[in-house]
């Protein structure tokens, strides 16, 4: 893919006001997801997914639940995923910005 500009993405929207973009690698993904649809009352649903994944809390305030803990995570925080560990989030601020880095890549996020 090389060099890719921000204003050059058009991010994909995966529910109502959330969106994510992605730049992708044959064994590494980063995928940007944008929730504007916080606070939210309950986490999301749990989910999980054989690729590990690290992530970085840009800009808002989560819950995280995994492995039957909660932690609260806001801007300049990370949390990491092993592979097949359910894990959710809990939106805490009215906009979220969340880098999830994946490898393998995420191929059911691909078109």
């Amino acid at each position: 893919m090389g060099m890719i500009k921000r204003s050059e993405l058009t991010p994909e929207i995966i529910a109502p006001g959330r969106t994510r973009y992605l730049a992708f690698t044959e064994t590494l993904m980063t995928v940007v997801v944008d929730f504007n649809d916080g606070p939210t009352s309950e986490p999301d649903p749990p989910h999980s997914h054989p690729n590990e994944q690290v992530s970085y809390v840009a800009s808002g305030e989560i819950n995280l639940f995994m492995e039957n803990k909660l932690t609260r995570l806001g801007p300049g925080d990370m949390f990491t995923v092993p592979p097949n560990l359910p894990h959710s989030v809990q939106l805490l601020t009215s906009h979220v910005r969340i880098v999830d880095t994946f490898t393998p890549i995420r191929k059911d996020f691909l078109k």
